[in-house]
Formats: C-alpha cells, sequence, structure tokens
C-alpha cells in the first residue's frame, strides 16, 4: 500500500511539473489582480463600516476603559 502511495504521489508531482512547464510561470505565482481587488474591497468595506460603527466604537471604547479600576479596586 505504502509503495502504491508512494508511486500516486510521484506520479501527481510528474503530472504538475509537466503542466507548469507547459503553461508558464511558477505554480505558486498566485493571481496579482484578484489579491488587489480582494485588498481594495476590504479596504473599502472596513471604511464604510467604519464611518457608520465609529462613533458608536468610541462610545464603547470610552465606557470600558473610564470602567477600568487599579489593583486597589
Amino acid at each position: 500500500m505504502q509503495t502504491l502511495l508512494a508511486a500516486t504521489r510521484r506520479r501527481q508531482r510528474a503530472v504538475a511539473a509537466a503542466l507548469v512547464a507547459r503553461l508558464g510561470g511558477h505554480p505558486e505565482r498566485g493571481d496579482v489582480p484578484g489579491w488587489v481587488l480582494i485588498t481594495l474591497m476590504t479596504a473599502g468595506i472596513v471604511t464604510v463600516l467604519w464611518a457608520f460603527a465609529g462613533p458608536k466604537l468610541l462610545e464603547l471604547f470610552d465606557q470600558a476603559v473610564s470602567n477600568v479600576r487599579g489593583p486597589n479596586g
């Protein structure tokens, strides 16, 4: 069984290497335009959420900090 698994893995690596050689490029190169789009969309979502929730988040933070007690209570 181990021999069969090892042979299968070798064959998969050979097929992947042949595919990469045929298509060109490194298999871990990634999709740069896709990552740029994801980054811009995330920044946009954070900006919109911050515009709506920012004042409430600051209020919650101020309340939490004002309720903190020192070691003497």
